[in-house]
């Protein structure tokens, strides 16, 4: 029993940690496409000559995420959403359950079955953390986490 609350408490502290890096990185505005890194205008260096590319040096698995790579966090969430009363749907196709939450920032966004993501400006990542799971995975792409969440 004591064992079970250490662990969520420290896993509450994590989550937390993670909120509080997400917080302190710079605003991007999501959803977001495929990112590249763009030297000066031109794609030069400041001399006027290209650009070298360098591969990294260490495997995948090794990495530190980069800034990028570190969106937020995302739940699948089955069962109708009730904001305020209200069962919260997709405005574009109707849908009203089996959403993908995606806490991103101090947003949370509703993502459906069809595809269609929008802002919901009454929930927050405090309401996200209360409902949320433990994280069992870390996912590269916002496509390989939805794709692991079955959308």
């Amino acid at each position: 029993m004591f064992g079970r609350k250490r662990a969520i408490r420290e896993f509450r502290k994590d989550q937390q940690a993670v909120a509080e890096l997400l917080q302190a990185l710079p605003e991007i505005p999501f959803p977001q496409g495929s990112t590249t890194a763009a030297g000066p205008a031109g794609g030069g260096t400041a001399t006027g000559a290209p650009a070298a590319q360098v591969d990294d040096f260490l495997p995948p698995d090794l990495r530190v995420p980069s800034r990028d790579e570190l969106a937020g966090m995302m739940m699948r969430f089955d069962k109708p959403l009730v904001i305020d009363g209200e069962v919260r749907s997709c405005p574009q196709c109707g849908a009203y359950r089996d959403w993908v939450l995606l806490s991103v920032r101090d947003e949370v966004w509703l993502r459906c079955r069809a595809g269609h993501e929008t802002l919901e400006p009454r929930l927050d990542a405090a309401w996200y953390n209360r409902h949320s799971g433990p994280m069992d995975r870390w996912h590269p792409t916002l496509d390989d986490g939805l794709k692991h969440l079955g959308h």
